[in-house]
């Protein structure tokens, strides 16, 4: 956990920037080969190459969980984490598995579940080898997510990106996972962790509860459905009698056992299902949860979702962090940092981000030098601005 005042922030984002900015100077390669899908995938791994992460190990208060030098799956002591991985979105998340080892008291009691697309163009085996790779004590697994499932429940929404049918993988985590996986935290992929994700994994989903996440009940909720819904009692009854509050799905603890007893994947399907029909919200995969269930969500600290540091929907705008404690750093919306940093037009924040990042670059070492310097003024006169 960190707690980020103002001029502690300048300070913490200048020492990242002045360490850590040489390894976050481009992206992913803009177009893959033009050829099929082998051409694609060879270029791929010929152009996406990642600096091997130090090797943590457990503390001396951890439970001895590895047997024949791997951890299994269905222990219900090992840290289940659930994750999408994609070719636009694998150097967020392998910062964000960086940053979650990096700080945790137990790195080697966690599991990882990654979900690819099998429309993907890269394979699970390229996958495979290059998480392997950059984490080799890494206990985890790549599952096929089938698009097919989802492909004709998707409507459009404000953001293109949205409508990403591996952004529905979430829903279906109770399906794709072993049936001995009886509880999940799910994680976005432009996220980062500074605190024990041990204390996120210990929190209680009391009564029935299915899902906890951090929720913002000041939030304006009725934004997030259209005049229809709310004039058709049929649709708004749905939360009869209950306080919903706004939450992201980016961060979760999910119960899978209550999950697939409540058979909740059929729930939000069916409301997927009434938005082609009648056009009752905007946000893409975010709706259906809420709607499912708001007011009825364990509320967890806000420190375990510190969003919207990727600006709006639409407008990669500059956010700052929200008073008071962090846990998790997240940059939902539309401006991921990697992007930004790459573009030269990064936030603030997105030094922060910056540590974690593994991606080893293809430009010349003088080019790095000079353009951290440049980064290093740039942010010493933001500072004394502030």
């Amino acid at each position: 956990m960190m707690v980020l005042p103002r001029a502690v922030l300048v300070v913490t984002i200048i020492v990242f920037a002045l360490l850590s900015y040489g390894n976050a100077i481009r992206s992913l390669p803009d177009k893959l080969a033009c050829g099929g899908g082998d051409e694609a995938r060879i270029e791929f791994g010929m152009s996406m190459r990642f600096s091997e992460a130090p090797e943590y190990q457990n503390g001396p208060k951890c439970a001895v969980l590895v047997r024949n030098g791997m951890i299994l799956a269905c222990d219900p002591s090992v840290v289940q984490i659930a994750m999408t991985i994609d070719l636009e979105y694998l150097r967020g998340t392998v910062a964000a598995v960086h940053s979650v080892l990096k700080h945790t008291s137990c790195p080697e009691n966690i599991f990882f579940h990654f979900i690819a697309s099998d429309s993907s163009l890269v394979d699970m085996a390229e996958l495979t080898r290059i998480v392997q790779s950059t984490f080799p004590s890494l206990s985890f697994k790549v599952y096929v997510f089938k698009e097919s499932i989802v492909n004709d429940l998707i409507s459009s929404s404000v953001r293109r990106a949205l409508e990403n049918p591996l952004n529905y993988a979430r829903s279906y985590l109770a399906d794709i996972l072993e049936a001995c996986v009886k509880r999940v935290i799910y994680l976005d992929s432009d996220i980062i962790v500074v605190d024990d994700i041990q204390k996120l994994w210990s929190v209680s989903l009391t009564g029935s509860r299915t899902i906890g996440a951090p929720e913002y009940c000041h939030a304006n909720f009725t934004k997030y459905f259209s005049v229809e819904f709310w004039s058709d009692l049929e649709f708004s009854e749905v939360f009869a009698g209950k306080r919903p509050c706004y939450f992201n799905t980016g961060v979760m603890v999910m119960d899978l056992v209550r999950w697939r007893e409540g058979d909740y994947t059929r729930k939000i399907e069916k409301w997927m299902e009434i938005q082609k029909e009648r056009r009752i919200y905007e946000l893409g995969s975010l709706p259906p949860f809420l709607l499912v269930f708001g007011g009825d969500v364990e509320a967890i600290d806000h420190r375990w979702n510190q969003h919207g540091l990727g600006g709006d929907n639409v407008v990669s705008n500059c956010r700052s962090l929200h008073p008071g404690p962090v846990s998790l750093l997240h940059w939902s919306g539309k401006g991921k940092p990697w992007t930004r940093l790459d573009a030269r037009r990064p936030c603030l924040v997105d030094y922060l981000w910056a540590p974690y990042d593994l991606y080893k670059p293809h430009d010349q070492p003088h080019h790095h030098h000079h353009y951290r310097k440049q980064k290093q003024q740039q942010l010493i006169y933001s500072s004394r601005a502030l």
